[in-house]
């Protein structure tokens, strides 16, 4: 029977949640919105328009939301050339594909962001496909954009793996019945992880690696 192997990117395989912060921090900067960077960094995961109203707030001005997003996209845009993979994310990926794990990444990226991010891992021959936030109506926390990378692969969600680094892909992994693993590299506490859902947690790709023996994906 198939299994897969559903991955965040940002911060999981792709060390890029404080590349993030500072784009966010600077975008909401520049619109005259004064946001403490370990505010935004526990908001990172989120889609642009659920960070936005989470660090703002229901009473901000909701016009400003597409202005804000299109700034971050394009002060975050000046670091795709150099986006730096976490230790054994390429590695990883294609060992699971070897063992016959349908890999999907599950992300909110897109175009050339999406395209940086692969350059990165560097293991295109190991992806089965790839779940974005644009094909749901709700992304992460709600179940969808998991339940979406399950339907991409044609796998049930007992028969499968999603591997992220926020409280949100915990949150979304558990919704929608899908064993979550935790990784450490994003930045989030070990305790906020396992309360979010997290039923085994790893140091960054290199760790999991590690543990497929007798590991989650055993």
């Amino acid at each position: 029977m198939e299994r897969a192997a559903v991955f965040d990117v940002d911060g999981t395989l792709v060390d890029t949640n404080h590349l993030h912060v500072t784009a966010w921090w600077e975008a909401l900067r520049q619109a005259g919105h004064q946001v403490p960077m370990h505010t935004l960094h526990r908001a990172v995961g989120l889609p642009s328009a659920g960070l936005v109203a989470h660090v703002l707030g229901e009473d901000r001005d909701p016009d400003q939301d597409d202005a804000l997003s299109a700034a971050h996209k394009a002060l975050y845009g000046q670091f795709f050339d150099r986006l730096p993979a976490l230790p054994d994310a390429g590695r990883l990926l294609k060992r699971l594909h070897a063992e016959g794990w349908r890999v999907v990444l599950a992300t909110s990226a897109g175009g050339a962001e999406l395209g940086a991010l692969r350059r990165a891992i560097d293991a295109d021959e190991a992806i089965t496909a790839t779940a974005s936030a644009d094909d749901v109506s709700e992304g992460k926390p709600a179940p969808e954009p998991v339940e979406h990378a399950l339907e991409l692969a044609g796998v049930p969600a007992e028969r499968a793996v999603f591997v992220g680094d926020t409280v949100w892909d915990m949150r979304a992994a558990s919704r929608a019945g899908v064993r979550g693993v935790a990784v450490l590299c994003g930045g989030i506490p070990r305790a906020d992880l396992e309360e979010a859902g997290a039923q085994a947690v790893y140091d960054d790709p290199a760790g999991l690696l590690a543990s497929l023996p007798g590991g989650p994906f055993a």
